[in-house]
């Protein structure tokens, strides 16, 4: 039994720091290349601890996705922090009181908003109006210049709004089939987050474009007109990025480590202690056939986790069961107590539901979540 081994009796995502701390070397280098501020997403990792490996490097500026992951990394020192989604106004008290402590930056994509916190707010805050670029989630339209004009001119009016510029989020590039759509699309986020940006420089002061999405900001040479990248994923990475291009399967700095508790001899399928509560149902279609792969099969190793394993994936999940199809040969390699390595499909999503990691060097580091 190796020292991993030794430590994992049910399932535990693993982190290997030395592939995390090269992911973000190389990710700093990129926005330095683009001569754009780097504000990484640290709603992937959750982590105080993973936070002061960018702290070590420079960073000094994040986003998050809620005003609770704010506080909590402002209770760590952050003091310049971007909530990366539209503003939640039932949160105000809990708003106000951060914005007393720290530069802290919301979303808006509409008057109702801006007119509720120009009302409620006792500090000042930045502002970043939303821009949808193709996703249609939420955010204006780059094209509705009539609108944000109506946001910008009510922002001029206010005493506690200081309006930053435009913040987007690519998202539409996860459903892109190759590198050459990611590029498409990014192209295209450019030019129409460019001209917004010409047609307001006058009227917003030291205008800013933020732009984040892990898999154009890891293939992307291009950022022109972009002040600030916003990627959060690339930290970890996962299945989804590797199959995108995004990143190279040694990348990947998170794995599954999961019991394999019971084997079907009659389908060749491992079932492993390892489900939905884990992983999240997230899966990609494998094929044309619409085969779902819920992640890709590692073996565990004395100091982390194999290359990719032929001849079997996890093909299901349930609650707290994960159904692993395999050839004869990789099926006749486990047996009821073995570990198998799995390699989320969805990293973020996994981290959420985990809530702590054990790194490779045999350390436990907790997150947000974690239970006390």
């Amino acid at each position: 039994m190796n020292k991993l081994d030794s430590k994992i009796i049910r399932p535990t995502l693993l982190l290997d720091k030395q592939k995390c701390m090269t992911n973000i070397e190389a990710m700093i280098a990129r926005a330095q290349k683009a001569n754009a501020r780097l504000r990484p997403h640290f709603k992937t990792h959750q982590s105080s601890e993973v936070g002061n490996w960018f702290k070590e490097k420079g960073i000094e500026n994040i986003a998050v996705s809620s005003i609770e992951m704010a506080a909590y990394f402002a209770d760590y020192g952050w003091k310049d922090i971007t909530v990366a989604i539209p503003v939640n106004v039932r949160e105000i008290d809990l708003i106000n009181d951060l914005a007393s402590k720290i530069q802290l930056n919301l979303v808006v994509e509409s008057r109702e908003s801006i007119l509720f916190l120009e009302s409620e707010l006792k500090h000042s805050v930045g502002i970043f109006i939303k821009v949808d670029t193709g996703y249609h989630r939420c955010g204006l339209p780059s094209e509705a210049i009539g609108s944000f004009r109506i946001l910008i001119d009510l922002m001029k009016e206010t005493e506690k709004l200081n309006c930053k510029g435009f913040l987007a989020h690519s998202g539409h590039n996860y459903n892109a089939k190759d590198q050459n759509d990611i590029h498409k699309n990014h192209s295209k986020t450019l030019l129409d987050l460019n001209e917004l940006k010409d047609v307001f420089r006058k009227e917003i002061p030291n205008i800013e474009v933020s732009l984040g999405d892990t898999p154009a900001c890891s293939i992307s040479e291009e950022f022109y007109g972009i002040d600030e990248l916003r990627p959060g994923n690339f930290v970890f990475y996962d299945i989804m990025q590797y199959i995108l291009g995004s990143c190279d399967e040694n990348q990947i700095a998170v794995a599954m480590a999961c019991p394999v508790i019971a084997r079907n001899i009659d389908r060749n399928e491992l079932v492993i202690h390892g489900g939905g509560v884990h992983f999240s149902k997230e899966f990609i279609e494998a094929d044309d056939e619409g085969t779902k792969l819920f992640g890709s099969l590692v073996r565990i190793t004395e100091d982390g986790w194999s290359e990719i394993l032929g001849g079997g994936f996890l093909a299901s999940i349930s609650q707290e069961h994960g159904i692993i199809r395999c050839s004869d040969d990789l099926f006749d390699q486990f047996t009821i107590g073995d570990l198998i390595g799995i390699l989320p499909v969805h990293s973020c999503m996994t981290v959420n539901l985990m809530k702590d990691f054990l790194t490779t060097e045999g350390k436990w580091i907790k997150t947000m979540n974690s239970i006390q």
